[in-house]
């Protein structure tokens, strides 16, 4: 038998959740899109829950996670800052670390 243990993490900020892999998926397809309004019709989101999940991270985080430009002729756009960029990576390099550490607990376990 194959065991695997499951977990979800999330990184808080004073007790409020900052990121976690929700927020993380909408800020990469952020900076795929260009647009806040296409990243959360490419997974499925409603624009407000999805402006709701930045302006939270954006209050949150110790600099802007995210700029935006106003609409126009050519439309607006979203992108992530260099800051941004640097949480996303951190956190996926956090989890990757997490899960690994995880995968070796349940080999060296006796689980039968």
């Amino acid at each position: 038998m194959n065991y695997k243990i499951k977990s979800r993490i999330w990184i808080e900020a004073d007790g409020s959740i900052l990121l976690g892999e929700g927020r993380v998926s909408l800020l990469k397809a952020i900076d795929e899109e260009g647009s806040l309004s296409k990243a959360a019709k490419t997974l499925g989101m409603s624009y407000k829950k999805a402006w709701s999940l930045i302006d939270a991270v954006n209050k949150r985080a110790e600099k802007p996670v995210t700029t935006s430009s106003v609409g126009g002729k050519g439309g607006g756009g979203a992108e992530l800052t260099a800051y941004g960029k640097s949480l996303v990576e951190a956190f996926e390099t956090i989890n990757e670390n997490c899960w690994k550490f995880l995968d070796e607990q349940i080999k060296n376990t006796k689980f039968k």
